[in-house]
């Protein structure tokens, strides 16, 4: 836990910044078109990280804060109110300051509390909700139990806070896939959050996992079977929040959308790939997951179809399986 006059110092120091970039381009002669400057100092390390890092904010357009790391509602709240207040007293233009939280703390956050963070500017709280399947919760050592997760969720709505619940597809592998997907979205119908982010689950070596997978303990799913249990939990969602598939782990980025009104086009989409010829549908993966398709209308593309088919040629007739293929291309984003 950091004290709270290290992060005023933090936000302090990224208002330097800010101002020095400022007053670079008016001597540069930009006037107040900073980006210009920003844009040089991106890429400029001999400035040091802060500096590049500010001045990529600013490129972007400097409209939104984020607060890290991980769960930032385990700080007092008056200390939590005093940083989100300075931050906002600092940069005034800010449209959105948002920050994780877990389900854990928020349920046991008094209203009050939650209600006192709110005003003093703090927009949205993202939390991992990952399964509403009490088992798999347990199995996963997540700490918290589905009661927690319609608890917490709760509490951050009725406080006025936007809400973004992370959703893992995948998570519980072959054995508890139905079972994950149908009482995830029991929960999340509970909770009928702002926004709902799809993080398809990747088990790499890196991750202690693994291990299970090695033994045999845990079983991951092929691509299809993610796909078809994203279905599943799509098929189960009564609620009003804007669904998104924005992470490269997701097979299907343009499965996204406003519930209830986009439900049948986000699982018309899981149709339309589920349909394809197996040899398409391997295409199309190995296609994302190597940078050449961002959606299934790509297949289309003949020159990139065609180098797709290439590659997975030349695939085959080296000592790598395509599934070997693939999944060392995902160990890559993460």
């Amino acid at each position: 836990m950091r004290p709270v006059s290290e992060i005023i110092r933090d936000i302090e120091s990224a208002k330097d910044i800010v101002d020095g970039i400022k007053e670079l381009a008016w001597k540069m002669g930009h006037g107040d078109r900073v980006r210009e400057v920003a844009a040089a100092l991106c890429d400029r390390p001999d400035y040091g990280p802060c500096v590049s890092h500010v001045a990529l904010w600013l490129l972007t357009g400097a409209r939104s804060a984020f607060l890290q790391d991980s769960n930032t509602l385990l700080m007092r709240t008056p200390e939590l109110v005093e940083v989100v207040a300075f931050l906002r007293h600092t940069f005034p233009w800010l449209r959105r300051v948002t920050t994780y939280g877990r389900s854990h703390t928020a349920a046991r956050k008094p209203r009050t509390d939650l209600q006192a963070v709110k005003d003093a500017g703090l927009d949205r709280i993202h939390i991992g909700l990952e399964t509403g399947y009490d088992p798999l919760l347990a199995y996963m050592e997540k700490g918290c139990t589905a009661r927690d997760h319609i608890e917490g969720g709760r509490r951050v709505k009725e406080a006025g806070i936007s809400l973004c619940e992370y959703i893992m597809p995948g998570l519980g592998g072959k054995k508890m896939s139905e079972s994950h997907a149908r009482e995830t979205a029991a929960v999340v119908n509970e909770i009928d959050p702002d926004h709902i982010r799809l993080r398809s689950l990747h088990v790499s070596p890196a991750i202690s996992l693994w291990s299970r997978v090695e033994t045999g303990e845990f079983q991951p799913q092929t691509e299809d079977e993610v796909v078809r249990e994203i279905a599943l939990f799509i098929q189960n969602l009564e609620v009003a929040s804007h669904l998104k598939s924005d992470h490269t782990l997701n097979l299907l980025m343009e499965v996204q959308g406003q519930m209830p009104d986009d439900k049948e086009k986000c699982l018309g989409i899981i149709d339309r790939y589920l349909s394809l010829p197996d040899d398409e549908r391997l295409n199309f993966q190995f296609g994302r997951r190597a940078g050449y398709y961002s959606s299934l209308a790509d297949l289309a593309d003949t020159h990139k179809h065609g180098t797709v088919d290439d590659a997975l040629r030349r695939i085959r007739q080296s000592d790598v399986t395509i599934q070997e293929m693939l999944l060392r291309l995902k160990n890559t984003f993460i």
